[in-house]
């Protein structure tokens, strides 16, 4: 049974935190109890990490613009009993350290949890160095990684409790920004939350671009479209036994990522459907071959990408005519 964080925080403070400091400020909380847990970042600051350096300073380590380097001293301090988290940029921490996760950590199966904040285009005008379109695609590879991709900071603070329960390597993909949307009865064990019901289309996205699929469900409800939502916060391992039981109630299903269509959540449900012969058509709204690279706001590269609920309307309106 997890432990409700309105008891420290309450709700509407936690609504209006970044992810990465509602998870953060949960953690804090444990450290008071729990000598063994331990952050590693490069360099980075955030509110909650500077009071988390500032009262734990023997529980915190800056390893300076090392990633690779964080991700085996992440494994041997795990090795010895520690309870590791890695706390950095989701582009840097996956894509430069590809070899120390897979050797490190995943060949041994220990229990280090990546905090990889900047999903998609969440550092947009930083360019394509900042962006993370690739990063689910990568990390579900990985043996025995599991990969979370929460879409409010509610939901970002229970991570807490199930990451320190699990002994396997975790990846929580968090977003930058505030996304106050959430729900008070999610069953986080299911790994997937079900937001409306409608059979004539299956919505499914991960992570804050959620917000947008609902968008999307209520201007195709003024199409006369009842739709589905379903919110796929754990992608890895999946519960494929309760998507197969959403799936099988709908005919057409859309997926909606902001990360590239090459092995992100589209291909996650692709798969699902091919491996269970579901009677399902899939269209996949996600970053295109050629999208990733470039600079602008983020809601600029997202209609640039056809990423915007009334684009992606008129769409589905036509794909399902």
């Amino acid at each position: 049974m997890l432990m409700d964080y309105s008891d420290m925080l309450g709700v509407s403070e936690i609504r209006n935190m970044q992810m990465r400091d509602a998870f953060i400020s949960k953690l804090y909380e444990k450290v008071k109890h729990d000598k063994d847990i331990v952050i590693i970042s490069n360099d980075y600051g955030a509110v909650s990490l500077d009071k988390f350096r500032n009262d734990f300073p023997d529980q915190y380590i800056n390893a300076g613009v090392s990633e690779q380097n964080i991700i085996s001293m992440a494994a041997g301090m795990a090795i010895a009993g520690k309870k590791v988290f890695v706390y950095s940029i989701a582009s840097f921490i996956v894509t430069r350290c590809l070899e120390q996760i897979k050797i490190d950590i995943c060949s041994q199966q220990l229990p280090v949890k990546i905090i990889a904040v900047g999903a998609g285009y969440a550092y947009s005008e930083d360019g394509p160095t900042h962006h993370a379109c690739e990063d689910i695609a990568i990390m579900r590879t990985l043996d025995g990684m599991q990969i979370y991709s929460p879409s409010n900071a509610v939901m970002t603070s229970n991570l807490v409790d199930i990451s320190l329960d699990t002994s396997m390597p975790m990846y929580i993909r968090m977003d930058k920004g505030i996304y106050s949307n959430f729900k008070e009865d999610i069953n986080y064990d299911l790994g997937l939350d079900v937001d409306s019901l409608g059979n004539d289309l299956c919505i499914i996205s991960t992570g804050t671009i959620h917000n947008v699929a609902i968008d999307l469900s209520r201007i195709l409800f003024e199409n006369g479209i009842k739709s589905t939502v379903v919110d796929i916060f754990r992608l890895k391992p999946l519960n494929t036994k309760l998507l197969s039981k959403i799936l099988e109630d709908h005919t057409h299903v859309v997926t909606i990522e902001e990360h590239t269509l090459n092995g992100g959540l589209g291909s996650i449900v692709a798969d699902h459907i091919l491996d269970n012969a579901l009677n399902c058509a899939l269209k996949r709204f996600g970053i295109i071959e050629g999208g990733i690279y470039g600079y602008g706001v983020r809601e600029e590269v997202r209609k640039k990408l056809g990423l915007n609920a009334l684009d992606m309307s008129t769409s589905v309106v036509d794909w399902l005519k």
